[in-house]
């Protein structure tokens, strides 16, 4: 048997098993990775928590609304509230159309506004070009759902994307053939005439978006169950002539309520108030009268039962209680005194003069009202040193005469702390700020002293 050396046999095996190309990871220049586990695909809930931290991150970057631009912008957006609301005085004066006849209406646009998937802002936007229209034109009963698809047509063509918009001729199956397809664009041609094509309108989505953003961020729930709530006020009278803003300051007001959040008094105004009366009126006693489309759309998760929660609450026959706030006594602050000067209450209190008080000021002295500890106690600490706390010499003789037959209120364990000189009414419980002017008022008025004159002998 013949000897093939190594040598003689290296080609012919390279010409049958070529050589691998070089490769950085096999040759030990690289360091192999290791690998990566199977990516999984997160659950619905996670990418619900996902999306609420992008929009809480984009939140807090300010993506919403520009800081710097910001009160012009909501100027300007009230500004535009203004000049683009309807009246319902002239509403009332239709010869055809009645208010019963608007739920049917806009339970109608809300069923097609659903359907679509259009935006939120383009539902509100319909409303309001609706209302102007009527406002301005006499609409028989025959043509108010034409004018109600015009109408959402030109607010579909304002906020939402090309190929969200309803076709002409989607309009005309929806409407089962009532009208023909050059009905709609005579009257969007109409309707943007009468209102002078002014189609913008700062809706109450607009409003509630900018009242949720910065540091005011609320959660899911609570906007969604006030979007119900908005949504509610679209089908009735009461609700037309208040402000968009209005509107949506009202609904989150009663949303966080019922959501068992706590007050904003800033938000409490006297618009806000009254709409959140109409609400909770209509829903503890109409609330069977409701939309069932509307119902419906807002029971789902994706809005997180809002409908749901908001039918619930009323069932159980709660209402809306309305506290009133406690309101901040007027308070002066002292004069330079070391351990006062700090008070948070001085940027609301009532000035008074530079000057320190002496015995020979010709001024009349400002009262003041000194406070120990909380300044919203009903308990005021009178100062030996104050000038103002000192009773004229007639009333200390009267003040003393009385302790000896009506007991005296004290304000302080400490018996270095002298009590009030005023008398306690019998059966009195606290002596508070009401009382003590009660009792300045019945004092006798200060009789400046009569010069004496030096006999000359």
């Amino acid at each position: 048997m013949k000897d093939v050396s190594n040598t003689a046999s290296k080609p012919a095996r390279l010409a049958i098993y070529p050589r691998k190309r070089p490769s950085p990871v096999r040759d030990g220049a690289v360091a192999k990775s290791r690998r990566s586990p199977p990516r999984r695909t997160p659950r619905a809930p996670e990418l619900q928590r996902i999306r609420d931290a992008q929009l809480l991150s984009r939140v807090r970057d300010s993506r919403l609304l520009e800081q710097d631009y910001r009160y012009d912008i909501l100027r300007y957006m009230h500004d535009m509230e203004q000049c683009t609301m309807s009246s319902a005085t002239s509403m009332d004066q239709q010869p055809e159309i009645r208010w019963h006849m608007r739920p049917c209406l806009v339970d109608f646009l809300v069923e097609v506004h659903l359907t679509f998937r259009l935006r939120p802002e383009t539902l509100y936007l319909t409303l309001n070009i609706v209302d102007r229209y009527v406002s301005r034109r006499i609409v028989y009963i025959k043509h108010y759902q034409l004018v109600g698809c015009a109408a959402l047509w030109i607010a579909a063509k304002f906020e939402d994307a090309k190929d969200r918009v309803p076709t002409v001729h989607d309009l005309a199956q929806i409407c089962r053939e009532a009208y023909d397809e050059s009905a709609f664009i005579q009257m969007e041609h109409h309707v943007l005439d009468t209102i002078q094509w002014i189609v913008g309108h700062p809706t109450a989505e607009a409003w509630l978006r900018l009242a949720c953003c910065d540091s005011l961020v609320e959660d899911t729930k609570t906007q969604h169950v006030a979007r119900f709530l908005m949504e509610i006020t679209l089908f009735y009278r009461e609700f037309v002539t208040f402000a968009s803003s209005a509107i949506a300051t009202g609904a989150l007001l009663l949303a966080r309520y019922t959501c068992g959040k706590q007050r904003r008094p800033f938000e409490e105004t006297d618009d806000a108030l009254q709409i959140v009366e109409f609400l909770d009126n209509h829903l503890a006693t109409h609330s069977h009268e409701l939309s069932e489309t509307l119902v419906k759309k807002y029971s789902f998760s994706y809005y997180s039962k809002a409908s749901t929660h908001i039918l619930q609450f009323y069932l159980e026959g709660r209402r809306f209680c309305r506290h009133p706030m406690p309101s901040l006594p007027p308070i002066t602050p002292f004069h330079g005194r070391e351990g006062y000067g700090s008070s948070p209450l001085s940027c609301v209190s009532t000035p008074i003069s530079s000057s320190t008080s002496s015995e020979s000021d010709d001024m009349p002295v400002t009262p003041t009202s000194p406070c120990i500890g909380d300044p919203f106690s009903t308990v005021a600490v009178a100062a030996a040193d104050d000038k103002e706390n000192i009773l004229p010499p007639s009333m200390q003789m009267h003040a003393m005469q009385h302790q000896h037959h009506s007991p005296t209120k004290h304000v302080s364990d400490d018996p270095s702390v002298p009590p009030l000189v005023f008398p306690v009414a019998p059966g009195a419980v606290t002596f508070g700020r009401p009382k003590l002017n009660e009792i300045n008022r019945a004092a006798p008025a200060r009789v400046p002293p009569t010069p004496r004159t030096a006999n000359v002998h």
